[in-house]
């Protein structure tokens, strides 16, 4: 993975994005995941140059398109002198070598990519944490293609030895100890956080959650009179951010803007951040922030949910808040199990902030705004 300051010292990579039509999917759904696959690669710092889709009844096991459309695809790509192929799915390490070979370009798949962000996005010790361990997850099985060039990345596994052992499995050796290690730290992490959990009781917790670029940070400054980075970006958030915001009649409560989810998330960043995401399991309330101006809200909905549901989030305690009203046509009706607002423009603010008290309800302590809380909550990274 290429760090932040490579990428100044470059030119923007040029990328070519790569979608597979299988049976029983509308072209124009997977057009759409292209759109926003184009939307990743941009936040990662590429220049994304073309296309292209194909249509198949599996996978093929070798080159994951076909050989005949890998040939095809290495051409158009030359054309436009692109320097990358990012495929809208994940490769097997024998699927990226072989595309690799016949187009003569680099090769990255979906997983590749959000990890690529992350490790550009992450900033502190347990986010950097987080992130190698899903990198080095995600290499483990791969390294039939990648062992001759992690002496190349992260650095610090060690030298190589081990007289009569195959150099790829020592390669496995040396990444299964570091994982571990990784393991260890962030249990270390964990313990920390609920230490810092238990700092804030007496005072409820409201995560904010959702899909990526929904708005999450945006309505987490307006709850909260906070400053946090809201871009119109994916994964502007990586970083689990702790504010307290008032709900009326003088209660407080904590409010916790925490990483997006996207489709297709790899499992092995779910796992990883889990100790961010304990903010989400362990709050009084989640508010599942949607993108209703977004064409495909309600696949994004689904998404945000399954993953809620495999972190072991009680529905009960979530709460739908249907962000961007404002970009919504007039004449689409609201209405939906939610709230309506605009994080943007205010609209429906105060309406949510007397459901939240409603929700938590007595839960809610009655205390001045400087006593007891600071402006930023413990456990802030």
């Amino acid at each position: 993975m290429h760090n932040q300051e490579d990428r100044h010292s470059v030119r923007p990579r040029r990328a070519f994005l790569v979608g597979l039509i299988l049976p029983g999917q509308p072209g124009h759904v997977v057009e759409e995941h292209l759109d926003e696959l184009a939307q990743l690669a941009d936040t990662a710092g590429s220049v994304v140059v073309g296309r292209a889709v194909q249509s198949r009844k599996a996978p093929d096991a070798a080159t994951f398109i076909g050989r005949g459309k890998a040939e095809q695809i290495a051409e158009e790509a030359r054309e436009l002198e692109a320097d990358l192929l990012v495929f809208d799915d994940d490769l097997s390490g024998s699927q990226v070598k072989n595309v690799e070979e016949i187009t003569k370009l680099q090769v990255m798949d979906r997983s590749a990519l959000i990890l690529d962000i992350f490790g550009q996005r992450a900033r502190t010790r347990e986010a950097r944490t987080q992130v190698e361990l899903a990198r080095l997850q995600y290499m483990l099985p791969r390294l039939t293609r990648q062992w001759s060039h992690l002496s190349r990345q992260g650095g610090g596994f060690g030298t190589r030895g081990g007289e009569g052992e195959k150099q790829l499995e020592q390669d496995r050796r040396v990444l299964r100890a570091r994982i571990r290690r990784l393991e260890d730290d962030l249990e270390k992490i964990e313990r920390t956080r609920k230490v810092q959990r238990r700092g804030r009781d007496g005072f409820p917790s409201v995560a904010l959650t959702g899909y990526t670029n929904a708005g999450k940070s945006t309505l987490f400054n307006r709850l909260t009179h906070a400053g946090a980075l809201a871009e119109d970006r994916l994964f502007a958030t990586l970083d689990a951010k702790l504010r307290r915001g008032p709900v009326g009649d003088g209660k407080y409560a904590v409010f916790a803007d925490t990483v997006g989810f996207i489709r297709k998330l790899p499992h092995h960043l779910v796992s990883s951040f889990r100790s961010t995401l304990g903010e989400v399991t362990a709050a009084d309330l989640v508010l599942h922030v949607v993108d209703r101006s977004h064409p495909r809200w309600r696949e994004q909905m689904e998404v945000a949910e399954a993953v809620m549901d495999d972190l072991g989030v009680d529905r009960d305690r979530v709460m739908t808040v249907f962000n961007k009203s404002d970009a919504v046509l007039p004449e689409e009706p609201r209405n939906g199990d939610g709230v309506w607002v605009s994080a943007v423009t205010g609209e429906g603010i105060e309406a949510l902030k007397a459901e939240l008290g409603r929700r938590i309800g007595l839960q809610l302590p009655t205390r001045p705004a400087q006593e007891a809380l600071p402006e930023v909550a413990p456990g802030l990274a």
